[in-house]
């Protein structure tokens, strides 16, 4: 488990409090008043949630739950992977790799089910939820978890496990080391400062949806 998960602030979607419109230049005043109470409360809810799901036992249950959805999709023709997420006790998805099923090379478990979760949770954080997963999470997966938020991940079987079967990711970290032109897929920047004209029109919004 890595302990900077627990570190990651829940945001806010404020399309909920003060909807955006595109001419708008500023929010009234008493919008932005109600949005400030808001977000107190909202934030202070997430915390709590996060703060029990924190102290909770991890659930050897939910575990085998995933366990067992990997072997299912192994039988079924899938990679050897699953994963579920729970919250307040209680599994909200499941997930399994599906990448050769779904001709998708990023429909790992662990984004089918942040996906799920996402969906019935009707949210884009996962504040106060356990992400249990087969096999420690690849470094798309863990950028996955990061920007997903929960508050905890338990994992199976290790990196090293999983090279031994055939899914040896260890080189992805590698080619981070290396200079962009460098790598085995050579990235190349090109019309950077038009592009930055994208961030300006973000950083200029009053009222947008942070994450």
């Amino acid at each position: 488990m890595s302990p900077g998960l627990h570190c990651l602030a829940p945001l806010v979607d404020l399309s909920r409090i003060v909807p955006h419109h595109p001419t708008a230049k500023s929010a009234p005043r008493n919008a932005v008043l109600r949005f400030s109470v808001y977000t107190g409360k909202l934030k202070a809810a997430k915390r709590r949630a996060t703060m029990s799901t924190e102290h909770a036992t991890p659930s050897a249950e939910f575990m085998r739950r995933a366990i067992s959805l990997a072997l299912e999709n192994i039988r079924a023709g899938g990679g050897p992977f699953g994963a579920v997420i729970s919250k307040d006790g209680r599994i909200v998805a499941e997930g399994v790799n599906r990448v050769t099923a779904n001709n998708d090379p990023t429909a790992h478990a662990e984004v089918v089910v942040i996906r799920q979760a996402c969906r019935a949770l009707a949210d884009f954080q996962l504040a106060g939820c356990d992400l249990y997963t087969t096999c420690e999470p690849c470094p798309m997966c863990l950028g996955a978890i990061y920007w997903a938020r929960p508050s905890r991940v338990f994992y199976g079987g290790s990196a090293g496990d999983a090279a031994a079967a055939g899914f040896d990711d260890a080189f992805i970290y590698e080619e981070l080391k290396h200079a962009h032109d460098s790598r085995r897929i050579p990235m190349t920047q090109l019309l950077r400062d038009e592009s930055l004209a994208i961030f300006s029109a973000w950083k200029k919004l009053e009222i947008k949806t942070e994450y």
